[in-house]
């Protein structure tokens, strides 16, 4: 999966001269978090989100009246809080590889470039639903993880496993396991009960770490 599969897209961008109580009332009309500022030729300049924002508003320990400090947030723009040094990304990235960038450099959000203009935004937020599905979240099933042997074959050993006793596996994840040795899996499962899916994956697998029934309204 790539990034402009999931996109949001066109990005909504701001210029640098705008109010940042213009931006921050555009961000809760758009319900983003956070805008691409670009120039007049539409250049990226810099990124601006809410918690910028926020951190240049007073705060409810200060001295002055509601009308002096409305005064003064007029006066500040939003080049005056916006990041300048903004990472991008292009339309062609992995979006695993987007979920790395952010969370090595810990943004929310990454605009994605196409010949040196803005076409889309990918953020923490369409990661979030990317993971719902990778793990099924929004489907009925039996939930079952497991420890399984780090070696060549073991995936396919299970879901064999499962497809014998007339089980579908309608989502499914690794992640890293107690050590090298081995892996932890999640699966997905439909078609079979749970007593019936323990039995049969029992004999390829460490040990059950979980396994539970979700049943959505």
């Amino acid at each position: 999966m790539l990034v402009k599969e999931r996109m949001s897209h066109p990005a909504i961008t701001i210029h640098p001269e705008m109010p940042i109580q213009e931006a921050h009332w555009l961000m809760q009309k758009e319900r983003v978090r956070r805008f691409p500022v670009v120039d007049k030729r539409g250049r990226l300049v810099g990124i601006v989100s809410e918690t910028d924002i926020l951190h240049a508003s007073p705060s409810d320990a200060t001295s002055l009246s509601i009308w002096e400090a409305n005064y003064l947030l007029s006066k500040i723009v939003v080049k005056n809080v916006m990041t300048q040094n903004v990472i991008t990304i292009s339309t062609d990235t992995p979006i695993e590889e987007a979920a790395r960038i952010m969370a090595d450099n810990k943004i929310g959000g990454l605009p994605v470039v196409r010949d040196d203009e803005v076409v889309g935004i990918i953020t923490e937020t369409d990661l979030f639903k990317i993971f719902l599905e990778l793990m099924g979240a929004r489907e009925p099933g039996i939930r079952l993880s497991a420890l399984v042997p780090n070696v060549p074959g073991e995936l396919s050993r299970l879901s064999k496993a499962i497809y014998d006793i007339g089980g579908n596996v309608v989502a499914m994840g690794t992640f890293l396991g107690e050590s090298s040795e081995n892996r932890e899996i999640v699966i997905k499962v439909i078609g079979v009960s749970v007593q019936t899916l323990r039995e049969s994956i029992e004999p390829f697998v460490e040990s059950i770490v979980d396994v539970r029934e979700n049943t959505l309204i």
